[in-house]
């Protein structure tokens, strides 16, 4: 029961692509279309719960399904970070104090009761569901902790977004030259990954005078959906190709 992707570089792309496009469909619903964080929320969780429920039931790796739930965490961690942050004016500071208490105590309670954190062996439902909803939390945190870094941090949204961007290469150079455990890593550079991409989104779609590049929330969701789907679709024929030429060897 092998219903997770493999560990890539094309993994990593997919998954701040989808994290980034996450942060630009969430704000599209919530601001552009003026449906409000509330409503959005509630929307967009009711989405997440249909397509886990789809990837829970299914018996093996649907790449299609299983960047459709990884999408609606973000989208839906978008709005619900949103609507922590500011409706109920909580702020960024203590949003992402909340939301790291929260997905610290989930991996606590993950590795407690499974015994490990690894993602490489998920073969059993509890443990995937553990999976799911520190994903869930985890880019609920990113948005928060992205608009603490664009917002009052100062640094701006490419400026927040390069700092994610060099902490993931420090994250990537202890990957491959020291002896910690790659298990830590991971769950590190899964979290990272979602503010990179709430930066990053912000970033495209701001207007020039708030330090973006104005491709709006539409024009950029389209431009990363795109981008997502010529991925998935690449490595599903990369992955077929290479199944092939097991088979014939």
């Amino acid at each position: 029961m092998d219903k997770l992707p493999k560990i890539t570089i094309f993994f990593w792309i997919m998954k701040i692509c989808a994290t980034t496009l996450g942060e630009t469909a969430g704000d599209l619903m919530s601001m552009t279309m003026n449906i409000g964080y509330a409503v959005s929320t509630i929307i967009l969780i009711g989405i997440f719960l249909a397509t886990l429920t789809a990837q829970l039931l299914s018996k093996k790796y649907h790449p299609m399904l299983y960047w459709s739930v990884i999408l609606s965490t973000s989208t839906a961690g978008t709005t619900m970070s949103d609507f922590m942050d500011r409706t109920l004016g909580l702020g960024y500071a203590t949003g992402t104090l909340i939301l790291i208490t929260l997905l610290v105590t989930i991996l606590a309670v993950w590795r407690l009761t499974q015994g490990s954190l690894s993602v490489e062996h998920i073969k059993t439902f509890k443990i995937e569901l553990f999976y799911w909803i520190t994903i869930l939390f985890s880019n609920t945190l990113g948005t928060a902790l992205g608009d603490y870094l664009a917002d009052d941090s100062g640094l701006g949204f490419a400026g927040g977004a390069a700092l994610i961007g060099g902490l993931l290469a420090v994250i990537v150079l202890l990957h491959y030259y020291t002896n910690i455990s790659k298990v830590i890593l991971f769950w590190i550079a899964f979290v990272l990954t979602r503010p990179f991409g709430a930066t990053f989104g912000d970033f495209l779609t701001k207007s020039t005078e708030k330090g973006g590049i104005n491709f709006g929330t539409i024009g950029s969701s389209l431009i990363l959906a795109a981008i997502l789907i010529i991925f998935i679709v690449y490595t599903m024929v990369k992955e077929k190709r290479l199944n092939r030429e097991i088979v014939y060897t």
